[in-house]
């Protein structure tokens, strides 16, 4: 009797963990000096503790540098949002620069389709961001 107990109340604590959907969507523009960037490859991801985010959506920038990513998975706990831009303007050096926008918490939505967009503007990539790093991996 007692193990039964252990695996009902075990089952239950696994089935209410499984979390709530909850997604999220940004659009902008992006350019490069005067000129609009396309074909920019952009990913949506869920920051998770773990060794590997959650990867929402990934598109390239259309040809006058607009985009628009949406996305939702299951989490516990309310989703962290960001967007990482890879980009060659204004750079020769190997791999690509990395810029990551963080979306704010009041534009994730429950259920699978946003409520509301965040509008990021338009995003200059040609000047130095801060937190801005390097990336060879991300086609892979």
């Amino acid at each position: 009797f007692r193990m039964l107990l252990i695996l009902l109340f075990s089952f239950f604590s696994l089935s209410s963990a499984v979390g709530r959907t909850q997604s999220v969507g940004i659009k902008g523009k992006l350019m490069c000096d005067d000129k609009p960037a396309g074909k920019v490859k952009l990913k949506l991801y869920d920051v998770d503790f773990g060794p590997v985010d959650d990867l929402l959506d990934q598109i390239d920038s259309r040809d006058d540098g607009t985009f628009e990513l949406n996305g939702h998975t299951e989490e516990i706990s309310n989703i962290d949002p960001k967007l990482n831009i890879y980009h060659d303007c204004e750079d020769i050096l190997p791999c690509q620069r990395r810029i990551s926008i963080l979306i704010p918490t009041s534009y994730i939505s429950t259920g699978p389709n946003p409520r509301k967009i965040y509008d990021a503007g338009t995003i200059q990539l040609a000047g130095k961001w801060d937190g801005e790093t390097r990336d060879c991996l991300h086609r892979l």
